[in-house]
């Protein structure tokens, strides 16, 4: 199976795309798609759309994992990066790339086995499952992979799903 993971964003949107077979992960490409601070936003959302399209497009993902979004203080940051995400998942939705969603926690607790693991060691262990050399940078990039890692941890069967799902 080959799962597309997102870090929802507008300056950096990460992205991971993970293969996961008989258990194992191991990473097929990883990046971020990047739009500069001064850009007019509107600009920003067509940049994030055409360049996640031609992804799904080369890579043919099977699923696409993307983190719900939580946000405590920032209500400007949360409604663009909501317009973002929305520009994420009509891309998706055009591309026939079927979507699941995951709430911080869950990431947490399908890559590191603890709900309440701090930023680092989610890291650390993306790094492990995927047996790189490093932490991918920039840190979206890190985040998209151990999304990605989610779906396949949680969700990459039917009995999974409903497992996980309660």
């Amino acid at each position: 199976m080959l799962i597309f993971g997102i870090d929802p964003g507008y300056a950096i949107v990460g992205w991971g795309c993970v293969r996961y077979e008989r258990g194992r992960f191991s990473p097929a490409a990883f990046g971020a798609v990047e739009t500069p601070a001064g850009m007019e936003f509107s600009r920003r959302l067509e940049i994030i759309y055409g360049e996640l399209t031609a992804l799904f497009a080369k890579y043919r993902p099977d699923a696409l994992a993307v983190e719900k979004l939580y946000f405590k203080n920032n209500q400007k940051t949360a409604i663009d990066v909501a317009q973002a995400r929305g520009v994420i998942l009509l891309a998706a939705k055009q591309s026939g790339v079927e979507l699941y969603e995951y709430t911080p926690l869950q990431v947490k607790s399908a890559v590191t086995g603890y709900g309440k693991a701090e930023k680092p060691q989610v890291m650390e262990m993306t790094r492990r499952l995927l047996r790189l050399a490093e932490v991918p940078k920039p840190d979206d990039t890190a985040d998209a992979l151990a999304i990605a890692i989610c779906h396949g941890q949680c969700g990459g069967t039917a009995l999974k799903r409903r497992i996980f799902q309660g």
